[in-house]
């Protein structure tokens, strides 16, 4: 049987410009969160260019939007990292560096183990979660789909 891994992109809408006073403590702890996502259990990929990190990637035509896409074993490990890391510490104070999301800013889905997602087929998951909800093929936290249901879903 063929297995899976977990892919996941958020989005999130800076306050200010990347290199402004308002982002500085988001951008000084963002290689430290990177090194600790690389050395969790479960991780397996996260987008990133040479700088080692994404910052640099454009979604939606918006300079301001930033985008996380990572890739891992399950979606336990992925919570793990996400809340049990310091990780969360820095989620707890997003408020002070990005807008509040007015629509859903993160999606999960299977991948082939192997496989890498690109940045256009994590947008058009987080187009079809916002348009359809959570689904085998897209979906948050929340829910907790298994890849043989999205196997079935995909080819229904």
């Amino acid at each position: 049987m063929m297995e899976f891994h977990l892919a996941q992109i958020n989005i999130a809408k800076m306050l200010a410009p990347a290199d402004s006073p308002v982002m500085a403590e988001f951008m000084d702890n963002l290689d430290r969160i990177n090194a600790i996502a690389d050395q969790s259990e479960g991780f397996v990929w996260r987008l990133q260019e040479e700088a080692g990190n994404a910052t640099s990637v454009r979604v939606y035509n918006d300079d301001f939007i930033l985008v996380n896409m990572s890739v891992w074993t399950n979606a336990d490990t992925l919570h793990q990292f996400t809340y049990q890391t310091a990780h969360s510490d820095i989620m707890r104070k997003r408020r002070q560096w990005f807008e509040k999301m007015q629509q859903m800013h993160m999606v999960l889905w299977y991948i082939p183990a192997g496989t890498t997602p690109s940045v256009e087929e994590a947008v058009a998951r987080l187009d079809h979660v916002r348009q359809h909800g959570d689904t085998p093929y897209a979906f948050g936290f929340r829910s907790r789909f298994t890849p043989e249901q999205a196997r079935e879903y995909i080819n229904a």
